[in-house]
C-alpha cells in the first residue's frame, strides 16, 4: 500500500557539486533521507522511467537503499537496477546508466569522507549522461526541499539484494546485477590486458589500497584473477560499513599503510590506491610520488599506447586548481584544452560535445570519455598499460616528462574547521584586494594576473566563478578556494604551483614556501582564522 507520509522541511539539504553530503547522524533524523529522495523525484518526474542504484557499502547505505526502493515504487518508477548487495562503485554506475541507456540513477556515497555512525553519509543524482546533474536541477531540488510537506512510500517488506536476478515490487521491476562484469567489459575493451598480463608473468609486481572500500573486489578480480598481480596484492580488499576505520581518501596523508610499504626497502614496483566509492586514485613507484596534475598530464602525453585511444584524442581538460602540467601537453600535442571550475559536471559537458576525451583534478581524479564520472581503476590499468608498453618505471615515466615539459612543483594546504562567516568574510576580503595586485612585485615574484576565476562554458554559454587566482610571470601559481565537499564548517584551500625547468630534485615544499608567504600574507589566514598552518598539507 502506497502511503502519503506528512513531513516537515529541512532546510539545509542543498546539493555540493558531488552531491547530499552530511554527518550520518544528521540523514539517520526522521524523515530526513525521504524528504531528500522525494524532493529529488518532484524535480525529475520518475513515473515509468528507470534508474541505476548502488553505494559504497558505508554505514546506512543498506537502509537508505531500501527506502529508496520504496519511495520509487510509490513514485511510479519503472525499473531500478542495483548492484549485487547494494555495492556499485561510481564508474561502475555511471557505465552502468550508459550501457543499459537508463534515465540517471542514485549513488550512495561520501565519496573520499570517513563512514559509519559517526562518520559521514552522501547521496549523489546522475541524469542520463552518466553524470551529475547540472547546478539548475539541483537548486531546484533544494527548493523543493525547503517547502515539502509529505512523501509517497510503499509499505513494503525489504528486498533481498543479495539474490542476483529479477524481482517485483507492486508495479516496479528490480533487477539485481552483478556490480563488476560490465565495467570489467569495458576496461578490456579500452586496455591491452595481454600486455598487462605478460608484464606480471616477467615478474613486475604491484600493491593496491582499496582501503576498505568499494572497489575492492573490482580489484580482487582484475588485478589478481585476470591479469595475474600475485595473490595479496590488493589490500584492505573486503568493504566495511566504517572503512575500518581508515579515512578512505587515497593521498599520502590517510592512505598510509600503501605508502609506508612504497617507501620501504622492499617496495614493489608499482602501488595505487582508490577512495571510498572508487573515483579517485593515487599512484606511486618506489619511494616515489606522482602527484595527480603530473599523472593527468603524462596519461594525456602517452594517450597512443592505449588501444581504444591510439587513433587520437579530442583534447584534455582540467580543474582551474590543478597544476598546468597538463596544458603544456596539450599545447606540444595541439589537441583541445579546457580549464574549468571544481566539479565533474563542468567536464561532462566538454565529453558530450565531443571537445575533450581526457580530464582532472588535483584532488587525485582522473577521468575520459568512456563514462561521465573520474574512474580509480581506469587510471590504475592506464599507468600499467604505459609501463607494460614502454618497459619503464614510474619513476623513468615521470622522471623523463619533467625533462620534456618542465616540473610543476604543487602542494596543496587545507585550513579545516573554518567557520562559515569567517571564510566568508576572508574570501570577500581577498576578491577585492586581488586587482590592485596586477603588476606588484612580491619577493622573487612579479605578479602577471590576479582576479577571481571565471568561466564562460562553451557548450551551454553559462558563466561560473570559482576561486581565485594570483598569476606570476614565472609561470608559478596561488590558487584560493573554499571546499564544497566537508560536511562541517569551511576549508579553504591553498593551491601552489612553482614551474622549474632544470631543478627536478628538490624537496616540493622549499619550492613552494615563497609562494605560501606570500598566500598567507594576501589572503590574511593567521589574523582572521588563527591558523599559523595548514591543518593537511598534500
Amino acid at each position: 500500500m502506497i502511503e502519503n507520509i506528512k513531513t516537515t522541511p529541512y532546510t539545509d539539504q542543498k546539493m555540493g557539486t558531488a552531491g547530499l553530503r552530511k554527518k550520518s547522524k544528521v540523514v539517520m533524523q526522521p524523515n530526513y533521507f525521504e524528504n531528500f529522495v522525494q524532493s529529488i523525484f518532484n524535480v525529475i518526474k520518475p513515473a515509468g522511467k528507470t534508474y541505476v542504484v548502488g553505494g559504497d557499502g558505508r554505514f546506512y547505505n543498506d537502509t537508505a537503499i531500501q527506502k529508496l526502493i520504496k519511495i520509487a515504487a510509490a513514485n511510479g518508477v519503472k525499473k531500478l537496477i542495483i548492484g549485487q548487495n547494494g555495492y556499485m562503485s561510481t564508474p561502475a554506475s555511471s557505465n552502468m546508466i550508459l550501457k543499459r541507456h537508463t534515465d540517471g540513477g542514485f549513488v550512495l556515497t561520501a565519496s573520499h569522507n570517513p563512514g559509519g555512525e559517526n562518520g559521514d553519509f552522501g547521496i549523489k543524482f546522475a541524469t542520463a549522461t552518466g553524470g551529475q546533474c547540472s547546478g539548475q536541477v539541483s537548486d531546484e531540488i533544494f527548493e523543493q526541499s525547503k517547502t515539502i510537506n509529505e512523501y509517497k512510500i510503499l509499505q513494503a517488506d525489504d528486498i533481498k539484494l543479495d539474490q542476483l536476478g529479477t524481482q517485483k515490487l507492486e508495479n516496479m521491476e528490480i533487477e539485481i546485477v552483478d556490480p563488476i562484469k560490465d565495467y570489467i567489459e569495458l576496461m578490456e575493451h579500452i586496455f591491452d590486458f595481454n600486455a598487462i598480463k605478460k608484464l606480471f608473468q616477467n615478474g613486475f609486481t604491484m600493491c593496491f589500497d582499496a582501503m576498505n572500500a568499494v572497489t575492492g573486489p573490482y580489484a580482487i578480480e582484475i588485478f589478481e584473477n585476470i591479469l595475474g598481480a600475485a595473490k595479496g596484492s590488493v589490500l584492505n580488499a573486503t568493504p566495511k560499513k566504517d572503512f575500518g576505520g581508515l579515512h578512505p581518501d587515497p593521498n599520502l596523508v590517510y592512505a598510509t599503510e600503501l605508502v609506508n610499504l612504497m617507501f620501504g626497502n622492499n617496495a614493489p614496483d608499482f602501488g595505487a590506491a582508490n577512495d571510498g566509492d572508487g573515483d579517485r586514485n593515487m599512484i606511486l613507484g618506489k619511494k616515489f610520488f606522482v602527484t595527480p596534475s603530473d599523472s593527468l598530464a603524462i596519461l594525456t602525453d602517452n594517450y597512443a599506447l592505449i588501444p581504444a585511444y591510439k587513433n587520437g584524442i579530442f583534447g584534455v581538460a582540467k580543474s582551474m586548481a590543478t597544476s598546468t602540467a597538463v596544458a603544456r601537453v596539450a599545447s606540444a600535442h595541439n589537441i583541445g584544452y579546457y580549464e574549468v571550475p571544481t566539479g565533474w559536471k563542468y567536464f561532462v559537458n566538454l565529453m558530450d560535445s565531443k571537445r575533450i576525451t581526457f580530464c582532472g583534478e588535483e584532488s587525485f581524479g582522473t577521468g575520459s570519455s568512456h563514462i561521465r564520472e573520474k574512474d580509480g581503476i581506469w587510471a590504475v590499468l592506464f599507468w600499467l598499460n604505459i609501463i607494460a608498453a614502454s618497459g619503464k618505471s614510474v619513476e623513468q615515466i615521470t622522471r623523463e616528462h619533467w625533462a620534456k615539459y618542465g616540473r610543476s612543483y604543487y602542494m596543496r594546504f587545507d585550513f579545516d574547521g573554518i567557520p562559515t562567516d569567517v571564510a566568508n568574510d576572508l574570501v570577500q576580503n581577498l576578491e577585492q584586494k586581488l586587482p590592485p595586485l596586477n603588476g606588484q612585485s612580491k619577493g622573487e615574484f612579479k605578479i602577471k594576473l590576479a582576479e577571481v576565476f571565471t568561466y564562460n562554458d562553451p557548450v551551454d554559454h553559462s558563466s561560473t566563478s570559482n576561486g581565485m587566482r594570483i598569476l606570476m610571470e614565472d609561470g608559478s601559481r596561488i590558487v584560493f578556494r573554499l571546499s564544497g565537499t566537508s560536511s562541517s564548517g569551511a576549508t579553504l584551500r591553498v593551491y601552489l604551483e612553482k614551474l622549474e625547468h632544470s631543478n627536478f630534485n628538490a624537496d616540493p615544499r622549499e619550492m613552494v614556501d615563497g609562494l605560501l608567504q606570500i598566500a598567507m600574507d594576501i589572503a590574511e589566514i593567521e589574523a582572521r582564522t588563527g591558523k599559523k598552518q595548514a591543518d593537511i598539507t598534500t
